[in-house]
């Protein structure tokens, strides 16, 4: 313990404030998802190489071992820790000029890598089915493979060069011949050795032969072993030994992949059989004809099941009967003649399989995405449907495939045997089976099958020569079993090179190889037995990860995945009887930070809900359990609100006039008692006093409902256009020959997200807004527009949440789509010559939304401009609201990535549709950014005809 309190006191020299200690974000951060739990002494963020080398040379001096971190999505346990856990961000890309090769940092999210290369027809071999949350760091570690790639484009068969940080600091590059001549000088023993390893294994004819065989499937069951029979010098081998190596052998910081061909004509059949004996044997046929089939994946009767509840899928799951299976495949060409006559092939033979349905291949790219999604999700899916207080085990082994069918055979057998209900699926034309089981290891009875459950199968997988890990990485849940499978002799060869290139044992100790044969059954964990009214929705969560990368407090506080899971933590520590003392602590600790970091930073902006498969909206935890601490007042606001506005304009005009004292004392005092601060490029106040309708001689008319927010916001001093939105709006209107109609007492209304901590005042405000509007829109015979998109969802989903409105149908739009449709085939638009940058406010894609409002906002643009610029892995500015001002950081952030784009790229002023997301987007990237209608506008006159 001594050596860590040294350990940390030297670390915090280099890293400051991005090593965390408190027990909170060590929790947080130790969650990944696969079924342990692991909670490190310490996390440390690193932000380039330098500070890694720095990192793990005074982790090698006190030998604190490290754990190094991607997105969390693997499966077997290599991603925890009890020591140090390190969690790297870098990402950049860089791709050769002709495209035969892309180099991605290890923070590289796989199918940014692929969205990279798609301009030019290319994209990675691995093709994972978390591809779109699963970092490269991860990817590679774990000799990820997936859907199509099968064993020939995984990382092994496409890597080109590796940039790795070794044991001792130093740091080599692969694709620099420089690099490498420099560290064979200086690391001639390590490379001696290597070579001797090399010799070693060549020379053993029998061993060589295993290892050749072994490798024909899909295996990341211990070491990259045949990087020693496929490659005779060095380079070739480092480059290949770290594939697979899942942290335990160094730090992989880069890596350059070659580039496959991205075929541009695909087609999917979905076929149905009678049960998953019937679609085994399809297999054989299938495998024979690889040179077309691309994929084939298999799903069993409990698989489409579960996703039955999706949207789009055939029919023909809705007429399935017990024990029925599905087999997707995928064949793909360069031409789409070749591919009608592969089609034209393989559709008889099918057709002697005796399918359940007429055989139909699809070219609808909508469609097949639809299929896909059935197997892509499958695994959270499942996962959700699970039974109360049970954990979410997954495994996936390999066959050769003539054993295939009955080594499905053997795993039902084993289910039966050990009492699990359990589905089945996976990447059959590789002979690759993925199972889900759910048992409760809090029952010690369930816990023991489980392990012996375990300790069978890979008795089994062995009998059959099988991988018992085909491509989730070895991890710890099969640690214990790698000398099972591969024999004494080459077991000790994976341990010579653990020790050949981490004598010390500080990288990822235990996962891959471990003296604790019982490993793979520890620190499982516990689950939640009792819910309430907040962790019953977000108890289907199993920690996939999937809905971290586009929330707005990545990197800052927590994700959606740590929130969920330090909440269900704090209800297990709550409803648990006798609590030793340790746990005592550690639930006041979680809930004294809890407020902080899982409730007032989170922007409440559900970005995680459009990415999870379950549609678990993490803002609900903040929604449902943060109140309001000032109900009084707020009750007494809503009901002379029509007072507010004019007393906040007056405060925003009096900073503006003392603007040179008033924001910098307002920055100062913003740090120390969290009151709201006066950005950067801070708006004016709207000096609109009446709104009056506007009518012209014509039949079509709108209700416009200002917010409040644009009923106080002007633009700011910096703008070029200094009308206020009203303003704008009406201009529109006149040009297209639209009346405009206010609600009465405007002044007094409020779509009631300004009190969404006070629910019974927000109930009142929203009732007594709709109630305008229903009268200003004759019943809803008028359709209904708001100028800020926030609001603009608010009462779209609070519209018929009361019974006084049911039987009124209100058409509200948000003003993009509300222009993009009514006005605009009204005017005629010039477009600008100058580049312009959009932004689509998290609430413009809100997944229970069902008017595509970021599309709307993008179609305008591109009528107005011939030079459009939008930064699509920025979802949410992190302005949420109030809390913008209240925590500028938090925006900071958030909008990190964003500033970097948009200074990358010549865009002179930006657009939007929501006047807070506005003023934070021109703090931070110091150009101007307005609701998207001013740009029309000063394009759009009114038609001829």
């Amino acid at each position: 313990m001594k050596n860590f309190e040294v350990f940390l006191e030297v670390a915090k020299e280099f890293f400051k404030e991005r090593i965390f200690t408190d027990y909170l974000r060590r929790f947080a951060y130790g969650i990944d998802a696969s079924c342990y739990r692991y909670i490190p002494k310490a996390v440390i963020w690193a932000n380039n190489e330098e500070e890694v080398s720095s990192l793990i040379k005074i982790a090698g001096k006190f030998e604190i071992p490290l754990t190094f971190r991607a997105a969390g999505t693997s499966l077997s346990g290599q991603a925890c820790s009890d020591s140090v856990l390190v969690v790297c961000f870098w990402k950049q890309i860089k791709i050769a000029k002709n495209h035969e090769s892309i180099w991605c940092d290890c923070g590289v999210i796989g199918i940014n890598a692929n969205e990279a290369l798609m301009p030019f027809g290319k994209k990675i071999g691995p093709d994972p089915a978390t591809i779109a949350n699963a970092q490269i760091g991860g990817i590679f570690s774990n000799n990820s493979s997936g859907m199509c790639c099968g064993v020939k484009q995984n990382s092994y068969h496409t890597i080109k060069s590796v940039r790795m940080i070794l044991e001792d600091g130093s740091i080599l590059d692969t694709s620099s011949d420089e690099s490498f001549n420099e560290f064979c000088q200086s690391h001639t023993k390590l490379i001696e050795d290597l070579m001797a390893l090399h010799k070693e294994i060549n020379s053993d004819f029998e061993l060589k032969a295993l290892i050749n065989k072994k490798f024909t499937i899909k295996n990341t069951t211990g070491y990259s072993l045949n990087a020693f029979v496929d490659f005779d010098n060095p380079k070739d081998i480092l480059n290949h030994i770290f594939i697979g190596a899942e942290g335990t052998l160094g730090f992989v910081s880069r890596v350059e992949y070659e580039t496959i061909e991205d075929m541009p004509y695909k087609a999917c059949a979905l076929l149905f059989f009678k049960d998953i004996y019937s679609a085994s044997e399809a297999i054989l046929l299938f495998a024979k004809n690889q040179a077309i089939i691309s994929a084939a994946e298999i799903m069993d009767y409990a698989c489409l099941q579960s996703v039955k509840h999706l949207k789009g899928l055939p029919k023909e799951i809705l007429e399935l009967q017990e024990g029925n299976c599905a087999i997707l495949i995928q064949l793909e060409s360069q031409t789409k003649k070749e591919l009608e006559k592969n089609i034209a092939y393989l559709t008889p033979k099918i057709e002697q399989l005796q399918t359940l349905f007429k055989v139909h291949f699809s070219f609808d790219k909508k469609e097949q995405d639809s299929w896909w999604l059935i197997r892509k999700g499958l695994l959270p899916i499942t996962a959700g449907k699970r039974p109360k207080g049970s954990t979410v085990i997954t495994e996936d082994i390999c066959f050769f495939i003539e054993d295939f069918t009955q080594g499905i055979a053997e795993v039902i057998k084993l289910f039966e045997k050990y009492q699990f209900k359990g589905i089945i699926f996976g990447h059959a034309l590789s002979g690759n089976v993925h199972f889900i089981i759910t048992p409760n290891l809090n029952d010690s009875g369930e816990a023991k099958r489980f392990g012996d459950f375990m300790e069978e199968l890979a008795q089994m997988v062995t009998r059959y020569q099988g991988s018992i890990k085909a491509e989730h990485g070895t991890g710890r849940m099969v640690a214990p079993f790698v000398e099972l499978e591969w024999g004494e002799k080459a077991y000790q060869l994976n341990k010579k090179i653990k020790k050949l290139f981490d004598g010390k044992n500080i990288f990822n100790p235990d996962v891959i190889l471990s003296e604790d044969k019982e490993i793979h059954i520890k620190n499982l964990k516990p689950s939640l037995d009792h819910y309430n009214s907040v962790s019953e929705f977000i108890g289907k969560c199993m920690e996939c990860g999937f809905c971290e990368k586009f929330c707005p407090t990545l990197g800052f506080t927590l994700t959606p995945r740590q929130r969920i899971s330090v909440y269900q933590e704090i209800c297990r520590l709550e409803a648990k009887e006798n609590l030793s003392l340790q746990e005592q602590t550690e639930l006041q600790e979680l809930k004294n930070g809890y407020s902080y970091y899982g409730i007032e930073t989170c922007a409440t902006c559900s970005a995680c809900a459009n990415l999870c498969p379950l549609q678990i909206d993490t803002a609900n935890i903040a929604k449902l359990t943060k109140v309001g601490n000032f109900p009084k007042i707020a009750k007494f606001v809503a009901k002379e609100f029509h007072l507010m506005i004019p007393l906040l304009k007056g405060t925003i005009a009096f900073s503006n006039f003392t603007e040179s004292l008033a924001k910098p004392l307002s920055k100062k005092i913003n740090t120390i008692l969290k009151t709201p601060a006066m950005l950067d490029y801070f708006p004016q106040a709207n000096s609109k006093k009446e709104f009056e309708n506007c009518f012209s001689p014509n039949s079509l008319e709108v209700v416009y409902f200002s917010s409040c927010l644009n009923r106080l916001f002007a633009p700011p001093k910096e703008a070029k256009d200094q009308r206020n939105i009203q303003e704008v709006f009406e201009s529109l209107c006149q040009k297209s020959k639209v009346n405009v109609i206010y609600p009465k007492n405007l002044k007094g209304l409020c779509c009631s997200k300004a009190f969404k901590d006070y629910k019974e005042t927000a109930k009142d405000m929203a009732l007594k807004t709709f109630e305008a509007l229903v009268e200003a829109s004759k019943n809803g015979s008028i359709p209904i527009v708001c100028d800020h998109s926030a609001c603009s969802l608010e009462l779209l989903e609070r519209a018929y949440e009361f019974e006084e409105l049911k039987k009124v149908q209100l058409k509200i739009q948000d003003m993009p789509s509300f222009v993009l449709e009514t006005l605009i085939p009204r005017l005629e638009i010039t477009p600008r010559d100058s580049t312009i940058g959009v932004y689509a406010p998290c609430a413009t894609r809100h997944y229970k939304q069902k008017e595509d409002n970021q599309s709307a906002l993008l179609q305008i643009a591109k009528l107005c401009s011939k030079d459009v610029f939008m930064d699509k892995d920025t979802k949410c500015c992190g302005f949420a609201g109030n809390k913008g001002f209240l925590n500028p950081a938090m925006n900071q952030s958030a909008l990190r990535n964003f500033v970097r784009f948009y200074d990358e790229n010549p865009i002179i002023e930006g657009y939007s549709s929501s006047s807070t997301c506005e003023i934070g987007l021109s703090a931070n990237t110091k150009r101007v950014w307005q609701h998207i209608i001013y740009l029309l506008d000063s394009c759009a006159k009114e038609a001829k005809n």
